[in-house]
């Protein structure tokens, strides 16, 4: 049986990470969940990176969890990972602070739908068909849908899919706010570096201080997100690159952010 790895590529201040296990629709398996998550802390850890794009090798971006190989192991604790990785499914450990883009086509279950759900921008081929399968297989999500799901399209929208565990097209995904945008087949990933140059022209710490902010108000609630801004404001406006941002706008030119 093939291994799941993930391959990784870098351009300019981008990291391309993509699933690769081609032969298995890239089910994920223990190695490629590892092999995501160490890409995903390598990303973090490099101060030159700025925004990250994850895509599929193949026709389809992944079947979801390949649960034959990964039964045994998830008692284990296959899915703990360590204090300095990152988790990918962003419900446990070491939290990632800068920007991920996904990329999504062909069939994009379980595992997937959770992987998407945790980035900032999601694009969709139009061919993509999405599915959290977990309760035709006697088992729950649990890499975020339950939460995010929810979160993001309303619990009588998410519901009918949770509960049943049928599949849906791109479109029904967009009108149930689980993905940015929907592209021609073949395209997505195109779109998705388009997008990611774009995050790499702004500034890094206030990219990094807009995520940490919105996640505040998701997760703790509009009260406290109020109340902690400051706390990410207040640096930025004494960084060099908020000087920069001012020059720039004086002098009519794109601004040349350093992260400082």
């Amino acid at each position: 049986m093939s291994s799941g790895k993930v391959s990784r590529e870098i351009i300019d201040r981008m990291m391309l990470i993509g699933l690769d296990r081609v032969a298995k629709r890239n089910a994920f398996d223990s190695h490629m969940i590892e092999d995501l998550s160490l890409a995903l802390t390598e990303y973090e850890n490099n101060p030159e990176l700025r925004c990250a794009v994850i895509f599929a090798h193949g026709d389809h971006f992944t079947a979801g969890l390949d649960l034959v190989e990964l039964q045994p192991k998830i008692p284990q604790g296959i899915f703990n990972f360590g204090e300095s990785q990152i988790n990918p499914w962003g419900v446990g450990g070491r939290h990632r602070t800068k920007p991920v883009v996904v990329a999504v086509q062909g069939i994009c279950y379980t595992a997937g739908v959770e992987l998407m759900l945790n980035a900032d921008v999601v694009i969709a081929s139009e061919n993509t068909v999405f599915g959290q399968l977990e309760v035709l297989r006697g088992i729950m999500p649990f890499g975020g849908a339950t939460v995010r799901f929810v979160q993001a399209a309303g619990w009588q929208k998410a519901m009918p899919y949770l509960l049943t565990g049928k599949t849906f097209n791109s479109k029904t995904a967009d009108q149930l706010n689980l993905v940015s945008e929907i592209v021609e087949n073949g395209k997505q990933l195109q779109r998705a570096i388009e997008i990611a140059k774009e995050i790499c022209i702004a500034a890094p710490l206030a990219v990094q201080a807009l995520l940490a902010s919105a996640t505040d108000a998701v997760t703790q609630g509009q009260t406290f997100a109020f109340q902690n801004m400051d706390s990410y404001l207040k640096p930025l406006f004494v960084s060099e690159d908020a000087q920069e941002g001012v020059r720039a706008m004086l002098e009519r030119r794109l601004p040349q952010f350093k992260g400082q």
